[in-house]
């Protein structure tokens, strides 16, 4: 029996030695690629190959792919294969070989490697492609076992390269099927046949009306699950019993007290948290945060959704750390990030775990106030769309909901529940198509490919000689280009730095003999070709003509000041903080800079000034700035601090700067720390769970930055007629004095209270036999209405107090009911009514309640209907 590890190596050697390179799993973080959250099949890091954007850089691949998908989320646990986090292994040809070659190799690996049985093996065809039939037979498979599927065509989307495909089922016996006649590979969704291998042949290309062209170079692009076929192999019922899974289910089982396969509803919720962490420590490991948006989001669910499954197998203490170790041990081997990254994924596993488990609280306390409701109304079922709010909400599952709810001898309406998910689920899927729209028209994209990288001569110089290659309106190719318009410009070359890691583009000018252009912003493209947006000043610029390319040398001056400073805030806050700081994100300006990373509670004052010590100590040594081209494999050997999350390639650029720093960086920067100038820290602050930023000026801004405090001081100094030295002096002692007069004030308004609330319980009457107070008073805010209440109800002892006052422009109610429950009223109820008079809303508990309105002229009004609204309650 092969082990999940052994079936990854096997496949890539296989194809390793027929040609292919190993390479590596992409992240599931998709590179430029924006219609896609995560990577969700072996192929997508290879798109821009399929589609001849970017020339492959070899003829043949083959990888085990890192992929997540969740539109199935809710069946994870309930079928066999359903999975959150999977692994594809695939061979790949970029216009190399094609189906006589990957039909032979995929049918002898699956019957020589692996050895399946022949008599177990179906092969599924497109019906018209009698061409891969023949191939299929000539390999030894026997016609009457290859069967058409008329779904066997794939396409990369409604236009673009698509062909047909070819899968390969195993056939798992009669017992796993549904019995019917005509159960068949590829046509009947039973257990039966499973599928283990699709090879899909990119043979034409789909215009937008619909005619298929063959592809003049045409792509093999093959997936297998790592996860199914080790089930086939090892012989097991479904994926979750092969050893990639269950040595993390028994650990999870272990920690709940439990065995697997003893009980079907421990078995889900098992599968359900299994899954689910070891798809949360491959995002986290790719430097995927939690959030409440995009891939962030679906993190942060997966994450949730497997808590709340061990709170059902009544696992209440921390345990996501644990099971972690269990996915590092068995995969750190193939993936080492899962040990490099390890810091920032048991961070966030422990902050999000304490977070949700908050918010479960939360979500218990509020089934309980419905189940009270239930029990007060006499009813026995919660509604549906109840029971989806505590689970959309709160993260309730459904199966935590029944099971409290049974305990009480009540029920939910499933029914009603599988609705509002159903809908649910129908929005998110409508969103989710609503890609983001490529901006490059396919004209711009065609000439970008044509061009291809634009050489960047901008670290070496600032202005260089170019011809204009090319020119875009709106997505139109054209000629010339006159004053006032704004257009596109493709270069020769270029001394304009395109937007990149944080860094803002150049801007500068354009220049001929008749013409001049502003260059506005410069960005890169698929393709390596620099686009420069551009608006013409004076005269008409023509495609094929010289130009003289100037950046703006002050403003990319400030830009690399800033860019080297943001290098040396780095280094520092690892010394001070840990190791465990990891870039998140940065802006670099000629204005400003600011620098994200990961950290997990705010930075004190001392650790502030430690770090903005460091910086600057580094800038007054002038230590040389040092830029070096070398692979990768050097730059990590050599120690340089790699963009965490970010793939790079074979060769890469390493900024030094003296012993202090090592980065691998492709922006610009200084020749010397010391003409970064004084660096200033602005502010530090969270922006997420576990995330934290820093703004900081250098240079100039800082200078700019600090006179601008320091004309503030003196302004100050002169209100106070005091010397700038003496001025936190004198505030203090204002400070001080100003809360004696508030202290003071506070006692006058309580005097005067009492003493109105003295005179209040004057006005008390009798409303069908409760005592009751509705007065308008004078107080200041809010807490001095609750403060009156308060005084009242110890006077008043038994009934109901509804005060309102009249603050800032709007007005503020407090209502109190006391004994709770006196004839059955509620304050929240009550001052829900009252307020809405006054054009307010509000609510809160049965004894006491507070709420605002929005029009002081109809507060009188609101005060006199109150024993008209205590009736109207005391009736029901």
């Amino acid at each position: 029996m092969y082990t999940g590890n052994e079936l990854r190596d096997m496949f890539l050697k296989y194809f390793e030695a027929r040609g292919h390179r190993i390479l590596p799993s992409a992240s599931l973080i998709p590179k430029d690629d924006p219609t896609l959250l995560l990577t969700v099949a072996g192929m997508v890091p290879f798109k821009p190959y399929f589609q001849r954007l970017v020339e492959p850089p070899f003829p043949r691949a083959t990888t085990a792919q890192k992929c997540v998908r969740t539109p199935d989320l809710e069946v994870v646990g309930k079928t066999a294969r359903h999975h959150t986090y999977f692994e594809m292994l695939g061979n790949f040809s970029f216009g190399d070989y094609f189906k006589n070659e990957a039909i032979p190799w995929a049918w002898e690996y699956i019957t020589e490697v692996l050895k399946i049985p022949v008599e177990k093996l179906w092969v599924t065809i497109y019906p018209e492609d009698e061409e891969a039939k023949r191939i299929w037979m000539t390999a030894g498979v026997r016609a009457e076992r290859i069967l058409g599927d008329p779904e066997n065509f794939w396409a990369a989307g409604p236009t673009g390269p698509c062909g047909p495909c070819s899968e390969i089922y195993v056939d798992l016996g009669e017992t796993k099927g549904c019995g019917k006649p005509d159960c068949a590979a590829g046509s009947c969704e039973c257990d039966r046949f499973l599928e283990i291998w699709n090879l899909v042949f990119m043979q034409y290309n789909r215009d937008e009306a619909g005619n298929l062209t063959p592809l003049p170079k045409q792509n093999i692009d093959t997936g297998m699950g790592l996860e199914r076929i080790a089930s086939v192999m090892q012989g097991v019922e479904t994926n979750f019993d092969t050893d990639l899974f269950r040595p993390i289910i028994d650990h999870v089982a272990s920690l709940a007290g439990i065995r697997y396969k003893e009980n079907p509803k421990n078995d889900l919720a098992l599968k359900v948290v299994s899954d689910h962490v070891r798809a949360v420590s491959f995002m986290l490991a790719d430097g995927i945060r939690p959030n409440n948006e995009g891939r962030g989001y679906v993190l942060r669910r997966i994450l949730r959704r497997a808590v709340r499954y061990a709170k059902l197998l009544g696992i209440d203490k921390p345990f996501l750390e644990s099971v972690f170790r269990i996915v590092q041990r068995d995969y750190a081997q193939a993936y080492p990030e899962l040990t490099e990254n390890e810091n920032f994924i048991l961070n966030h596993l422990s902050l999000e775990e304490k977070n949700f488990q908050a918010t479960l609280e939360q979500g218990i306390q509020l089934l309980q106030e419905k189940v009270k409701d239930l029990v007060k109304q006499g009813e026995t079922v919660l509604t549906g769309p109840d029971a989806f709010y505590l689970y959309e909400t709160y993260g309730f599952p459904v199966e935590l909901t029944e099971e409290i709810l049974e305990e009480q001898g009540l029920a939910v309406d499933m029914i009603a529940f599988q609705t509002a998910v159903e809908e649910h689920r129908l929005l998110a899927k409508d969103q989710s198509q609503q890609m983001r729209a490529v901006i490059e028209s396919p004209a711009l994209m065609g000439r970008a490919k044509l061009l291809g990288v634009t050489p960047f001569v901008g670290y070496e110089q600032a202005t260089a000689t170019a011809r204009i290659e090319g020119m875009f309106v709106g997505g139109e190719e054209t000629q010339d280009a006159g004053e006032g318009e704004e257009v596109i410009v493709f270069l020769s070359d270029t001394p304009f730095y395109a937007e990149s890691g944080g860094q803002v583009s150049d801007v500068g000018v354009l220049k001929t003999s008749r013409a001049e252009a502003r260059v506005l912003e410069v960005k890169k493209g698929l393709t390596g070709t620099l686009y420069h947006r551009v608006q013409v000043v004076t005269g008409v610029l023509h495609v094929g003509e010289t130009v003289e390319a100037e950046i703006n040398s002050q403003a990319r001056q400030a830009i690399s000041r800033h860019h080297s400073a943001t290098h040396l805030l780095q280094t520092a806050l690892r010394t001070v903080l840990g190791e465990h700081v990891q870039q998140a994100g940065s802006l670099v300006t000629p204005e400003r800079l600011r620098f994200d990373f990961t950290h997990f509670s705010p930075m004190t004052a001392d650790g502030l000034r430690a770090v903005e010590n460091l910086i600057n100590e580094a800038v007054l040594k002038n230590m040389p700035i040092q830029a070096t081209e070398m692979s990768l494999k050097e730059a990590k050997f050599s120690g340089a601090t790699a963009l965490f999350g970010e793939k790079y390639g074979d060769n890469v650029r390493v900024v030094r700067m003296g012993l202090f720093s090592q980065e691998l960086c492709g922006g610009t920067h200084v020749k010397d720390t010391g003409e970064i100038g004084l660096v200033k820290i602005l502010s530090e602050g969270g922006i997420g769970a576990g995330l934290r930023r820093i703004e900081a000026v250098a240079g100039f801004e800082a200078l700019a930055y600090l006179r601008t405090l320091d004309e503030q001081v003196q302004e100050v100094a002169q209100i106070l007629k005091a010397q700038p030295a003496d001025v936190s002096k004198r505030v203090n002692g204002l400070v001080t004095q100003v809360k004696d007069l508030e202290r003071e004030i506070g006692q006058l308004q309580a005097k005067l209270g009492k003493n109105e609330a003295e005179g209040l319980l004057k006005r008390v009457v009798e409303v069908d036999g409760v005592q009751v107070l509705a007065a308008q008073v004078h107080v200041s805010d809010m807490e001095g209405l609750r403060q009156m209440a308060d005084l009242l109800r110890l006077k008043l002892k038994t009934g109901v107090i509804v005060l309102g006052a009249v603050s800032e422009g709007k007005v503020n109610f407090v209502t109190a009911v006391s004994p709770t429950g006196l004839s059955g009223l509620h304050a929240g109820q009550i001052i829900k009514e009252v307020a809405k008079i006054t054009g307010g809303s509000g609510g809160g508990r049965p004894d006491m309640a507070q709420a605002g309105g929005k029009d002081p002229s109809k507060l009188g009004e609101a005060i006199d209907r109150v024993p008209t609204i205590l009736r109207g309650f005391m009736k029901k």
